[in-house]
């Protein structure tokens, strides 16, 4: 059995797409997957299944979805070492990082939509793009930031899911007591 990061995007925001996590969890039971365990309310996933990628993981899941609710969602799956990585790789201060935002890609961007997206410059905002997630810092938090999740997925042409911090730490321990 391999320990798996799920991470659905746009689940139970502004009364959207309402997922209850425990209708959750049970339903990713039902579907095979062990040890199902939810934090908070938006969508992050720590599971076990002896199924060995990915993609099929994300596409039990996305069906599993869109049957049980009745609505689509989009959903990336990764292994412990993928989020450690991007978690890892973050270029601000010990600081920064702490306040920071992580936007994963589900795709690498094209080199030329980085160099053009990395040209952008709003006043205390910073942001760093590389093949696998956007590192993103506002001194003015995320709820009124211009480079928010839309932006980069216009921007990179891409799906993406942000998390912030606290909750990146929360994943990498939950996934790390199952392994």
């Amino acid at each position: 059995m391999k320990t798996y990061i799920i991470l659905l995007r746009g689940i139970n925001v502004s009364g959207q797409k309402k997922v209850p996590m425990a209708e959750l969890r049970t339903l990713l039971s039902s579907l095979g997957f062990k040890k199902v365990t939810t934090y908070i309310q938006s969508g992050n996933i720590v599971l076990q299944s002896g199924e060995s990628k990915g993609s099929i993981i994300k596409e039990i899941i996305e069906k599993g979805i869109l049957n049980h609710f009745d609505f689509e969602v989009s959903t990336m799956v990764l292994l412990f070492e993928d989020l450690k990585n991007s978690f890892d790789n973050c270029p601000f201060s010990q600081d920064k990082k702490e306040k920071s935002y992580f936007t994963l890609l589900h795709t690498v961007p094209k080199k030329e939509l980085v160099h053009a997206v990395s040209s952008v410059i709003y006043p205390n905002e910073e942001f760093i793009v590389n093949h696998t997630c956007v590192y993103f810092y506002s001194e003015n938090g995320y709820g009124r930031a211009k480079c928010n999740n839309n932006f980069f997925e216009r921007k990179l042409k891409t799906t993406a899911t942000t998390r912030n911090y606290k909750t990146m730490l929360k994943l990498l321990s939950l996934s790390s007591e199952l392994n």
